[in-house]
């Protein structure tokens, strides 16, 4: 059981999962928000029973399963229809991750949230111990979304402004991990961190 819970965050395109990796490299356990998003939301789960109820037969697919393409054009067309989904998925998702860090084998465990600061940032999520933010300048996020993901300048600045200000997510951070160049340099910065989390997850336990 680990008693010590990072959460890591970071903007589009920051590096969020090449940190996650190289911890996971470590031994350490990640809990992903993303992943944890999708299994609340399994045939037969109670997220998904009322996800139908509120939304109607029509967002389930012919074998029961969520159609997310259904559900995404609602209620990415009308805010009152995404916050009502989020308040049955959000509690849902918190609910997974704490289970899954608690139960980490590891000294310590790190909850990825891409969109910690989105969703209430350390008020949602008043379990962790310590919160680490990726960091890039926004220029260099835009320019590996148009990379990555083939998008034009256009979207990819759009992509960025649609979560929240790097600011915003910085305010958040008690540790940063500065991703503005090479993959490579990122290594020294994890394992430096790892080692504080060592240290504090001792001291907890």
């Amino acid at each position: 059981m680990s008693g010590y819970v990072v959460g890591l965050t970071g903007g589009i395109a920051s590096g969020k999962s090449e940190v996650s990796r190289r911890f996971e490299a470590l031994g350490i356990v990640v809990a992903d928000a993303d992943l944890a998003a999708r299994a609340v939301v399994a045939v037969g789960s109670p997220a998904l029973a009322r996800i139908a109820q509120r939304f109607g037969a029509q967002v389930l697919q012919a074998d029961g399963s969520l159609d997310r393409a259904q559900l995404r054009a609602r209620v990415f067309a009308d805010p009152a229809e995404r916050r009502a989904l989020e308040a049955i998925t959000h509690p849902a998702i918190r609910e997974l991750m704490q289970a899954q860090c608690r139960q980490a084998e590891s000294a310590y465990a790190i909850a990825a949230i891409p969109l910690l600061a989105e969703v209430g940032g350390r008020q949602a999520y008043p379990w962790l111990d310590r919160i680490v933010v990726v960091d890039a300048p926004v220029a260099v996020q835009h320019a590996r979304l148009m990379q990555r993901d083939g998008a034009d300048a256009r979207l990819a600045q759009q992509m960025i402004d649609a979560q929240a200000s790097r600011e915003q997510r910085l305010a958040l951070a008690e540790d940063v991990v500065v991703n503005d160049g090479h993959p490579d340099a990122l290594q020294a910065q994890v394992e430096a961190l790892h080692r504080q989390y060592l240290a504090a997850a001792a001291q907890r336990s």
